[in-house]
């Protein structure tokens, strides 16, 4: 396709067993979220955003149609849309209806995907530059601004939808924000969702769906460890547990184990008592002002938010500075 390139930076390949194991001997065991994301958990997921009780897929989906248009008046149409993460590129889709951008550039660490959803999406909009990036999360928040054979008076406008900057702990967070002032360049801007501080009873429904699909999608880390890594996990040894710490402000999910179990992993054998929990993910909730100073402090200038009526999402528009 003439309007599409494809540049793979190669991301190293991680040494799973020995991630996995360090991570699960810990005194607090934990496994990376990144373990979710096999073929059967990505369908789980897909399931998950559909339910009735997980409002922040079609919420902030809800805002971004609603006001792509008010955004577009802010930036102007001449800029590039760069997407760490992208996966299937779903939500960028509502940008590129309602804006004609020079560019997109999705940066996602799996070749499969990022090939196809590229692909789709240059076929669909002929008039967009593609430049579809292979590179994992710390290649892709170095990435130059000063990408060749782009006119350096083209902006680029960071989009990273969703609640997963929520999925970060404070530090990390911190960095990760950074990070994304890097990707925008001096000249830039970033398009950001975050999730909400609400009721601890809708936050506890979202992530304790009636179907059973959150609960089959965090067990699904252990069948996936297991084909990957034939840790030998008695999946039906553990159940999955989700709650808002009000504390902390942010929802937690782990695997709890009923019963003594052991696993082997990396030639080392580790034991699981009764009641002891893997913590698998936390999902911060936030206030707009919150939010907003967090921006302000990674580099951010906030030019806009847009919240719902109920209150459940947000979206910022920030400029670098």
């Amino acid at each position: 396709m003439p309007n599409l390139t494809f540049l793979d930076l190669r991301p190293p390949v991680a040494d799973a067993a020995r991630e996995v194991a360090a991570s699960l001997s810990a005194a607090r065991p934990t496994l990376d979220p990144k373990y979710f994301y096999d073929e059967r958990g990505s369908s789980l997921f897909d399931a998950i955003t559909r339910t009735p009780e997980y409002y922040p897929t079609r919420t902030e989906a809800a805002l971004l149609r609603e006001h792509a248009a008010g955004m577009a008046a802010q930036l102007g149409d001449d800029l590039v849309i760069a997407e760490p993460g992208a996966g299937g590129c779903e939500k960028v889709r509502i940008l590129l209806d309602q804006w004609r951008p020079y560019g997109y550039m999705p940066l996602e660490i799996s070749r499969e995907c990022l090939l196809d959803a590229s692909r789709a999406l240059a076929g669909e909009y002929p008039s967009v530059r593609f430049d579809a990036v292979c590179a994992d999360y710390s290649q892709a928040l170095d990435f130059p601004a000063d990408l060749p054979g782009y006119p350096t008076d083209v902006p680029r406008l960071v989009f990273f939808p969703g609640s997963t900057i929520g999925n970060f702990e404070p530090d990390a967070r911190a960095d990760f924000l950074a990070g994304l002032r890097r990707l925008a360049g001096d000249d830039g801007y970033l398009l950001i969702g975050a999730d909400l501080q609400k009721d601890p009873a809708r936050l506890n429904a979202a992530y304790n769906d009636s179907a059973g699909h959150t609960a089959a999608f965090n067990l699904n880390a252990l069948e996936h460890l297991n084909a990957r890594l034939e840790c030998g996990f008695d999946v039906s040894a553990f159940e999955h547990r989700a709650f808002y710490n009000e504390t902390l402000g942010r929802i937690e999910m782990h695997l709890e184990c009923k019963k003594a179990h052991s696993i082997r992993i990396n030639g080392h054998t580790i034991e699981l008592a009764p009641g002891s929990r893997i913590h698998t993910e936390n999902s911060y909730k936030f206030t707009v002002e919150t939010f907003t100073r967090e921006l302000s402090d990674a580099g951010f200038a906030p030019l806009s938010s847009w919240v719902d009526d109920e209150g459940l999402f947000s979206i910022h528009l920030a400029k670098a500075v």
